[in-house]
């Protein structure tokens, strides 16, 4: 165990995506310190493969300004639903396809310096054609790519794929395939 202790959490502030809050914690010699604590409900991403191509967005990103090639991805913000079927959901709503096989790839925290926000990327196969329904303005502006497995690690080199669960997932699946 480390010795850390959280003594109390207060809500900063309540957001519609995370929640603010400044935690107190005892130290292993007893000096109580304060933390900033991003909380969020945790998300899941699909890595979704026609082929050897994956099928991505390029969606508009408020805190960056600007766009990112992505894997379809979503929060976990329906109560009790079972990360696997989330990440099916969101790969219906976002790209218009369901999984017939997802494998989960990876659990990893985003920025554990500050948000407890815990990703699971899921590699989705025998993809079939299902409605889509766009969820807010990004989404509704957003694009569809197909982007060949092989060339990730290449994208990655260039500056092109630059976000983390896409990155992570991505060459998650090329190891899986063997490449």
């Amino acid at each position: 165990m480390s010795g850390f202790r959280q003594l109390d959490e207060t809500v900063i502030y309540e957001g519609w995506v995370v929640t603010v809050a400044q935690g107190r914690f005892e130290t292993p010699d007893g000096q109580v310190v304060e933390r900033d604590c991003l909380r969020h409900p945790g998300a899941v991403s699909v890595v979704p493969m026609l082929g050897d191509d994956v099928v991505m967005v390029r969606q508009y990103r408020a805190a960056i300004d600007e766009e990112l090639l992505e894997i379809p991805a979503g929060k976990r913000d329906v109560l009790d639903e079972p990360p696997d079927v989330t990440a099916n959901r969101e790969l219906a709503e976002e790209v218009g396809y369901r999984a017939g096989r997802l494998t989960l790839l990876s659990q990893f925290y985003n920025s554990a310096g500050f948000c407890d926000e815990l990703s699971l990327v899921y590699l989705g196969e025998e993809l079939e054609p299902a409605p889509t329904d766009l969820q807010g303005v990004e989404e509704q502006h957003m694009s569809i790519e197909l982007v060949a497995l092989d060339t990730v690690p290449g994208l990655i080199a260039r500056g092109e794929l630059r976000d983390a669960k896409t990155v992570i997932g991505c060459l998650l699946a090329l190891r899986r395939r063997g490449r």
